[in-house]
């Protein structure tokens, strides 16, 4: 994940895209994009198609399903379209979200509490 890869402003992919390394998008990718780090969609970066990744930090445009296992950093200039499956999430003022967020802690595990059992010679 120590590698990063771009789409510059004015480039234009069409097609799915998986990478392992980190990616920056500037650009266009009409298609789904799965990156098994951290992703940044630059002020100018437009995806229409689903996003799965592990943070996330988004400037541009989305409009498709969002899953993100991390941190998912919605920006002022950011407009999503769509749903969001995400742990954590960070939304600054003047980001727009049309859709659905589901918050997931998938990765932690919570011991449910036994049911209280009503305690013998007690005036309620």
């Amino acid at each position: 994940p120590d590698r990063l890869n771009v789409i510059v402003e004015g480039s234009k992919v069409i097609g799915d895209m998986i990478t392992e390394s980190n990616l920056r998008i500037d650009g266009v990718v009409e298609g789904n994009v799965t990156v098994a780090a951290k992703i940044v969609i630059g002020r100018t970066g437009q995806i229409k198609g689903n996003l799965t990744c592990g943070d996330a930090d988004i400037e541009g445009n989305v409009d498709g399903l969002i899953k993100v296992e991390g941190l998912l950093s919605l920006r002022s200039t950011a407009l999503i379209v769509g749903e969001i499956t995400t742990s954590k999430l960070q939304v600054e003022e003047g980001a727009n979200f049309s859709g659905n967020c589901k918050m997931s802690n998938a990765g932690s595990k919570v011991t449910p509490r036994p049911a209280a059992q009503p305690e013998e010679n007690v005036v309620y």
